[in-house]
C-alpha cells in the first residue's frame, strides 16, 4: 500500500507532465521560429570555419561607431519613455473607471496603425512645411522652420512615441500590486508624501520598471523604420548597415555576424538592466 506521501509526489509528477505538455506546442514553435533561425545565424557568421567577418565588424571604425550610435539611442529612448512613462502610470494606478478606460484606450489606439504608418504621419507632422512648423509660424512663435526632420531629434520622437506603451504598461502592472494602504500607513505616520513615493511606491515598482526598460531598449535597439525614414540618412543605426548589407552587397555572412554582435550586446544590456534592478531593490531598505 503506497503512503501519502508517495501518492503526493505522484499527483506532482503528474500535475508537472501535465504542464510540460500544456507548454509543449508553444516551446515546439519557439524553437521553430526563434532558436532555429539563431542558430542558423550563428553557422553563417562563421561561414568557411573563419572569424574575419567579426574582425571586421570589431575593428572596422565604421561599424564600431554605429553600434555605439545605435545603444546611446537606444538608452535615450529608454530614458526619455521612462520619464514619460511613470507619471501617466501612476495616474492610471490611481484614476477612477472612466479615466482608466479613456487612458488605456489612448495608449492602446496607437497599436491599430502599422508602425510604418505612424512614421509617414510623422513626416508631414515634423517636416520643414510640416503642420507643426506652420502652425508656429502662423501664430508668430517662429520666423524659419525648425529642424524637426532628418536629425537626432526626429528619430527620437518617432521612437519614443512608438514605445512609450511597452514602458507604460509594465510599470502600471507592477503599481497595481502595490498596497496603497503602505503609503497610507507612512503618511499617516508623518512621512511627506515624496518620500512615502520614494521609500514605499518606487522600490515596489523596480520590477516593472525593469522590465519596462528592458523591453524598450531591446526594441529600440533593432529598430529599423522609424530611424531610416525620420533620420534621413543622417542617423545610421545598426539595424540599417544589416539591411544595406544583404540588398545592397548581398553579404549575408557579414550580415550574419553584425546581427550576432548586435544579439550579443542586447544579451549583456539586458543582464545589466535586470542585475543592476535586482540590486537597487536588494540595497532598498
Amino acid at each position: 500500500m503506497s503512503s501519502p506521501g508517495d501518492s503526493r509526489r505522484t499527483l506532482a509528477r503528474r500535475r508537472e507532465l501535465g504542464l510540460f505538455l500544456l507548454g509543449a506546442p508553444a516551446l515546439l514553435v519557439i524553437g521553430l521560429v526563434f532558436a532555429w533561425p539563431v542558430l542558423r545565424l550563428l553557422s553563417l557568421s562563421v561561414e568557411g570555419g573563419t572569424l574575419e567577418h567579426f574582425e571586421k565588424a570589431a575593428l572596422d571604425e565604421l561599424y564600431v561607431t554605429v553600434l555605439a550610435d545605435s545603444l546611446k539611442i537606444a538608452a535615450m529612448v529608454t530614458g526619455i519613455c521612462l520619464l514619460l512613462a511613470y507619471p501617466v502610470a501612476v495616474w492610471l494606478s490611481r484614476a477612477g473607471r472612466l479615466g482608466l478606460a479613456l487612458g488605456l484606450f489612448a495608449l492602446l489606439l496607437p497599436f491599430w496603425t502599422s508602425v510604418l504608418v505612424r512614421t509617414y504621419a510623422w513626416l508631414v507632422l515634423l517636416g520643414r512645411n510640416g503642420v507643426i512648423n506652420r502652425s508656429l509660424r502662423d501664430w508668430g512663435w517662429i520666423d524659419a522652420p525648425l529642424p524637426l526632420l532628418h536629425n537626432l531629434g526626429g528619430v527620437l520622437i518617432g521612437m519614443v512615441q512608438v514605445l512609450l506603451p511597452y514602458m507604460v504598461l509594465p510599470i502600471y502592472a507592477a503599481l497595481l500590486r502595490v498596497d496603497p494602504d503602505l503609503s497610507r500607513a507612512a503618511e499617516g505616520l508623518g512621512a511627506p508624501a515624496w518620500r512615502s513615493f520614494l521609500r514605499i511606491t518606487l522600490p515596489l515598482s523596480l520590477s516593472g520598471v525593469s522590465a519596462g526598460c528592458a523591453l524598450v531598449f531591446v526594441l529600440s535597439l533593432g529598430f529599423f523604420i522609424t530611424p531610416a525614414l525620420l533620420g534621413g540618412g543622417r542617423v545610421i543605426m545598426i539595424s540599417m548597415l544589416i539591411e544595406q548589407q544583404v540588398r545592397e552587397f548581398l553579404d549575408w555572412p557579414f550580415a550574419a555576424a553584425l546581427s550576432t554582435v548586435l544579439l550579443a550586446a542586447t544579451l549583456v544590456i539586458y543582464a545589466l538592466i535586470g542585475r543592476l534592478t535586482r540590486g537597487t531593490r536588494h540595497a532598498t531598505p
